[in-house]
């Protein structure tokens, strides 16, 4: 198997966590909230520095490593995973989801290949070492920039769901 994109120990990363058939689940601050949750979970308990993020709507991006002794693949799978059910069961009950059956009927449809009750995540996390700060510094401006190239709002600081937002609510790592 390809060791391109795998994570390693001692490396940060760019990894892209992407919503099974690019579904725009995040349109809903709710969704967005719980994960933000989640991530402040990992920082907190599960040794997550993270150094950028933005949350799109069908997908999000980060600059993540994890602390010594740690695997970040580690930590994502239990993220995603986590987030997966929360994420599912809160579509199940959101009394304002308009878009819930239509949304449980996609996300069923992802899992049956797989032969799961419903799939929230894709494979993979798509994982880029950042050996240079320039390198993290390019990335973390295109996590940034994404909601603005996407037309989403004018500056990328007014994105409440990124690291650019200035009271983003995420506990970030600086880089080195």
């Amino acid at each position: 198997m390809s060791e391109k994109y795998k994570t390693y120990e001692g490396g940060i990363f760019f990894v892209t966590l992407t919503v099974v058939g690019w579904i725009d689940v995040f349109t809903r601050p709710d969704y967005a909230d719980l994960f933000l949750d989640s991530l402040r979970f990992c920082i907190r308990r599960k040794g997550l520095r993270v150094y950028a993020f933005c949350i799109m709507p069908s997908h999000v991006h980060l600059i993540a490593d994890v602390e010594d002794g740690l695997l970040l693949a580690d930590v994502l799978r239990d993220l995603k995973s986590f987030t997966a059910k929360s994420i599912y069961q809160l579509l199940e009950t959101h009394p304002q989801e308009s878009r819930r059956d239509w949304l449980l009927h996609l996300l069923q449809f992802y899992g049956r290949p797989h032969g799961q009750a419903f799939k929230f995540w894709q494979e993979g996390n798509h994982p880029i070492d950042l050996k240079s700060t320039a390198w993290m510094q390019e990335k973390q401006e295109y996590i940034h920039q994404n909601p603005v190239q996407n037309r989403l709002v004018d500056e990328a600081h007014h994105y409440p769901f990124s690291s650019a937002f200035p009271d983003c609510g995420v506990p970030l790592s600086e880089f080195l």
